[in-house]
């Protein structure tokens, strides 16, 4: 609702107003658009009452994909293998209220398989230009395992996007959503983020934000020769937004520095060193995620505290150099991947 509370007093601001924002604050909302405009997503339902989700669980069977309809911090999704699996999570979700009041609707989707992808674009409510492409890492350990969290790392760009990939997804899904979005009274602005899953050639939409994605947005900064601020200045008033972005032909790594048990508990307040060391490095810099300031020392102070980014020549070379920069912040306090990138070696 900033983006409205702006525009009330006649101030430009960049970004999707509340109604248009609802893509992203509402799953059930972002699901049933997509199945009204025939936008390609997975078979899904939505429930508000916990026991008709229950029997349809009981009817389809897993591995399905459990979603809380609100924001979650990036945690409201759950892949469910078993059915006990999917019925304890329908409970702790709309009985135990874990998230709340994001949780007083759930959307139950069929469980997806494939790579994931980030596609990310400005738009100015009709016109569509798109970023490079890029690749998140929801999963807490290497090769994908354990519960998924806010994102552990990220590359860019993606080679399992191709060319080919990269103009169906924008004729059947970032422009199509716009122009949705436009139908339905509901004029977006701003970057349209859509994750998506690609098996073969086969496409299909997982969710949409509105905002950048983290820590997709790191790469891909690093990589951006085009000077960002014309656009977003161009969109916010109102303008068209016209041209190609220009990229930088190397490849940029980003690993995710988090507090040991985060998802979960992890504790805050211990130092982190050396920071400014790896800031000198070339063709790296650290971004600030869950840090604080205490008598002159940095501290962690979230769940993700850091993520250290890298450019490199090829994706290889961007990962060597990210965790180069990993090792000299190494604290034991804080967990990384150590696989980031690694998907995209077997396509070079």
């Amino acid at each position: 609702g900033i983006v409205d509370r702006f525009q009330e007093e006649g101030l430009n601001i960049f970004g999707p107003n509340q109604a248009a924002a609802e893509i992203e604050s509402s799953k059930a909302y972002s699901k049933n658009l997509m199945k009204k405009y025939d936008i390609p997503t997975a078979f899904f339902s939505t429930f508000v009452d916990y026991d008709e989700a229950v029997n349809w669980v009981k009817e389809v069977k897993p591995p399905l994909v459990i979603k809380a309809d609100g924001l979650a911090a990036g945690k409201g999704v759950i892949i469910c293998h078993t059915e006990e699996e999917a019925l304890n999570i329908l409970d702790d979700i709309m009985n135990s209220k874990i998230f709340g009041d994001s949780g007083n609707c759930v959307v139950i989707e069929e469980f997806l398989e494939g790579e994931e992808v980030s596609f990310i674009d400005f738009t100015d409510g009709e016109n569509v230009i798109p970023l490079e492409s890029s690749q998140d890492h929801k999963a807490l350990l290497d090769g994908d395992e354990g519960p998924n969290t806010g994102g552990m790392g990220a590359y860019s760009p993606a080679p399992v996007l191709t060319p080919e990939l990269h103009d169906i997804i924008m004729n059947k899904v970032m422009i199509p959503t716009v122009k949705a979005m436009k139908e339905e009274g509901r004029e977006y602005k701003g970057i349209l983020y859509a994750g998506l899953m690609i098996k073969e050639s086969d496409i299909k939409v997982l969710e949409f934000n509105c905002r950048f994605g983290d820590p997709e947005a790191q790469p891909l900064l690093m990589r951006m020769r085009s000077d960002i601020v014309p656009l977003m200045k161009t969109i916010s008033s109102g303008g068209v937004a016209e041209g190609e972005i220009q990229w930088y032909d190397e490849a940029s790594v980003c690993v995710v520095m988090a507090s040991k048990g985060y998802p979960g508990d992890y504790k805050k307040g211990f130092p982190i060193h050396r920071i400014d060391e790896v800031n000198s490095m070339d063709g790296v810099f650290v971004f600030h995620s869950g840090t604080a300031r205490d008598d002159g020392n940095i501290v962690a102070n979230g769940g993700r505290v850091l993520g250290v980014t890298a450019l490199g020549n090829t994706i290889p070379d961007a990962m060597n150099a990210a965790y180069k920069a990993v090792g000299h912040i190494d604290n034991e306090l804080l967990y990384y991947r150590t696989d980031i990138g690694k998907k995209a070696l077997k396509y070079i």
